[in-house]
């Protein structure tokens, strides 16, 4: 679709995200476009309250860690002409539907196991410390004036691969800081600072700063022509896990690093320190991760359960696993606490009702969070979920945006983490979720961070899906 909206309601919720360090809420249209926040939000808590005992609370963030920390600004959505004056937050801004689902990955990076960390045209899953004017324009982050500032992600994590396309004037410094707290300290020994500043600097482009400096000769090796020229778009390739690090500048590693000290987690952060930076096509990938069998073997992984007078056939198929009727599910034989899960999956068709469930109570039928697999639309509009959407948070976030419609393969991620959730599909980020209920064993009515099984689920006798693939990492 090519009609545009205002952000309204993904501004709501990306400064309570700001306030908490997690994005929350759903994004609403225009006036014309059937959605604004206060129906969205009285929807979900009304779903809630029917149905697992929980309120509008849940829609509300608490401050969570350090991310809380004087982080009141937003993205200052404006012209090239404003870039150069120093700004404070925007109120709205508009984006295209159409090219919001342009951001989708290709199957090639997504079976790879790629995300996008930023949609090319709004903030959604980060918040923004100090004071600066940060912009999003033509597809890019933008920052050139005001203080030190930082753009930060919701969620934390401690070993992944990331891909951060840059470009600065020639006397820029900024950086991208890795395990960091929303406002950096120590990159000696906590924080990772992965340098973007000049030749002259002690630690100049390539560099970790104050632990090992890249040289410009061995920087301009590594450039087409010879002689780096920061002015032209460069992309960084980082390899992180555990105390080892590796860097490849368009392709060529220029660093790596061992056995050095750091914070055990923390954001990704981009940096504006001093001068003009553009950053996209930022992605994030997990680094290890362990299959679930969707094969002949499946029941090594899996046990098979169904609702009374219900029926669930589960047949192995060329390309995975089938689940057609319901009420049922498969419950993993292990448990997961906090987890990046990946998953592919191919529906009959867009109104197939299916979800991937985790946390859940042993033994129990479906009772844990859910990440929806759903793909129909109202009026076939992708800003107006009809079930909630793939990759929301059933009955806690509505997906802001529907991802394609399901019937080819597709593929969704989940990062639970603590009280918070964050999901992709097919590389887009759609929900950012965090869970402000008091704690309960049963995560229909609160919180719940004890590990429990994952369970495919098989919602009612149209239940036709076919899960090709599911990989796990535990954290």
């Amino acid at each position: 679709m090519s009609k545009s909206f205002p952000f309204c309601s993904l501004l709501i919720g990306f400064l309570s995200g700001v306030l908490s360090g997690c994005g929350t809420g759903s994004e609403s249209s225009s006036p014309d476009a059937k959605i604004n926040s206060e129906s969205a939000a009285a929807e979900v808590a009304t779903e809630e309250q029917d149905s697992a005992g929980g309120t509008s609370s849940d829609l509300a963030l608490q401050p969570s860690g350090e991310a809380n920390q004087q982080a009141t600004d937003a993205v200052d959505a404006t012209t090239e002409d404003e870039d150069d004056e120093a700004g404070n937050m925007f109120l709205a801004y508009e984006v295209e539907a159409e090219s919001l689902l342009a951001a989708a990955l290709p199957p090639e990076q997504l079976q790879e196991g790629w995300v996008r960390l930023f949609d090319g045209q709004s903030p959604f899953g980060w918040f923004l410390t100090g004071d600066a004017n940060w912009s999003i324009k033509d597809g890019s982050i933008r920052v050139s004036k005001g203080d030190i500032s930082f753009l930060c992600t919701s969620f934390q994590l401690a070993d992944y691969e990331l891909k951060v396309d840059f470009r600065c004037a020639a006397d820029t410094n900024s950086g991208i800081f890795l395990r960091t707290g929303p406002e950096p300290d120590n990159v000696a020994e906590g924080c990772l600072e992965l340098n973007i500043a000049p030749p002259d600097n002690p630690f100049p482009t390539g560099s970790f700063v104050q632990r090992q400096k890249l040289e410009p000769k061995d920087l301009n090796q590594a450039s087409p022509g010879g002689e780096f020229d920061s002015t032209q778009w460069h992309t960084y390739h980082v390899r992180l896990v555990g105390s080892e690090v590796e860097v490849w500048l368009d392709g060529k590693s220029v660093m790596k690093m061992s056995d050095f000290s750091s914070n055990p987690t923390g954001h990704i952060s981009l940096q504006h320190n001093q001068g003009r930076v553009e950053f996209r096509n930022i992605l994030l990938k997990p680094v290890s991760s362990e299959a679930l069998h969707l094969d002949s073997d499946w029941e090594q992984d899996w046990t098979k359960s169904v609702k009374e007078d219900a029926m669930l056939d589960v047949e192995v198929v060329d390309n995975g696993l089938r689940l057609t009727g319901g009420l049922g599910q498969l419950q993993s034989n292990q448990d997961y606490g906090d987890f990046i899960l990946q998953a592919s999956y191919t529906l009959a068709k867009p109104e197939v009702n299916s979800g991937i469930f985790f946390r859940c109570i042993r033994d129990n039928m479906l009772d844990g969070y859910e990440c929806q697999v759903n793909h129909a639309t109202v009026d076939g509009d992708p800003l107006m979920p009809a079930d909630a959407g793939a990759g929301a948070i059933f009955r806690r976030q509505p997906a802001r945006i529907v991802v394609g419609d399901g019937t080819t393969k597709s593929f969704i991620t989940i990062l639970a983490n603590g009280a918070q959730f964050l999901t992709w599909v097919n590389g887009l980020q759609v929900a950012d979720f965090y869970d402000s209920r008091e704690p309960d064993e049963n995560p229909r009515r609160g919180l719940r961070t004890d590990p429990g099984p994952i369970a495919i689920q098989a919602h009612d006798p149209g239940t036709d899906v076919t899960f090709h693939e599911m990989r796990i990492t535990e954290l």
